[in-house]
Parts: C-alpha cells; structure tokens; sequence
C-alpha cells in the first residue's frame, strides 16, 4: 500500500503490510471501528475497507489512524518506517534464503498453488459444483486465491498493484 494511503494513514499501511499477525490484527480491528464492520485482518481486506469508506467515516479513521499511532508508539515503534522495515526484511530473508540454499521447495509450491488455483477456476467455469460442495469449494477458491496473491507478490513484487489500488483510492476519496 503506497502513494495516497500510505500518505493519509501511514501508521494503518505499515501495520497492514508488515507481516506481523498481532499487529495486522490490531490494524484491522482500528478500520473495523471506524468503518463500523468487521474487517479481516489482511492487507487486501483492510485496503478494501479504507477504499470503500464513505466520507463521515474517513474522518472516523483518521481518528484510529492517530489513536494507532499512540498504540504503536507506546508497543516502542516510534516511526511508522519501523513496521515497513520488518515487511521488507521479512521478504529479504526469504529471497536470500532461497537463494543461498538453492531451495527449489517455493518454486514446487508456487507452480502447484497456480496450477491448483486455475485449475479449479477452469473446472467450476466448465461444470456446475454439487449443491453440498459449493461451501467446501468456495473456501478452496478463495484460499488458493489468496496463496497466488501472496506468490505473485513473492515473486514479482506488489507495486503495480498497489499503486494502482491507491489511484483508486485517491479518486474515490476525492483526492487527485
């Protein structure tokens, strides 16, 4: 999450990406309170959330986002750069690993996760699912579809998208 979010809510962007479960958790449940709904804590949910606020509650997390920022403060991170730095080392210490160790298990694992993902997109765009699979389906879906979130993002990095996902926030929040 760059650009514009990381602008207006900086604290709430680096807590949403940096890889930390009890702080995404805690990030979640600042936009849930000011969005008034529960709000997953993943970094896609809780740009969605931030997204589709409607203009009384941006105010409201502008609120948490300072609230957050006391939190945070008060945990010892001092500057939101601090929450950005885990996620970045957190990547790095992945990519070096699988490059000192010529770790061929990632790659295995991301061919299979797409292959899996596609796979079942292709068989439920082809044939219809029995009526007491749809649940069980639908939760596979979505969890091979967040595993290639994740892979792609691996692999390719998430700037296109995050910018991307900013230009979209900027217009819907008014602010070119």
């Amino acid at each position: 999450m760059l650009g514009f979010l990381k602008k207006a809510l900086p604290w709430i962007s680096a807590a949403a990406t940096c890889n930390v479960p009890a702080l995404t958790q805690l990030d979640a449940n600042a936009v849930s309170n000011a969005v008034g709904k529960n709000v997953d804590a993943s970094e896609e949910a809780i740009a969605a959330a931030v997204a589709g606020a409607k203009p009384e509650e941006v105010a409201a997390l502008k609120q948490q986002e300072a609230d957050f920022a006391l939190k945070m403060q008060h945990l010892g991170f001092q500057h939101q750069e601090e929450l950005e730095a885990i996620a970045a080392g957190d990547r790095s210490n992945a990519r070096a690993r699988e490059i000192a160790l010529r770790d061929r298990i990632p790659a295995i694992l991301a061919i299979a996760v797409t292959a899996g993902f596609f796979g079942l997109l292709f068989f439920l765009l082809r044939w219809a699912p029995p009526k007491q699979n749809e649940a069980l389906l639908d939760i596979t879906l979505g969890s091979l579809g967040t595993a290639w979130v994740a892979i792609i993002s691996y692999y390719f990095g998430s700037s296109a998208g995050s910018e991307r996902k900013n230009e979209i926030i900027a217009k819907m929040t008014g602010n070119p």
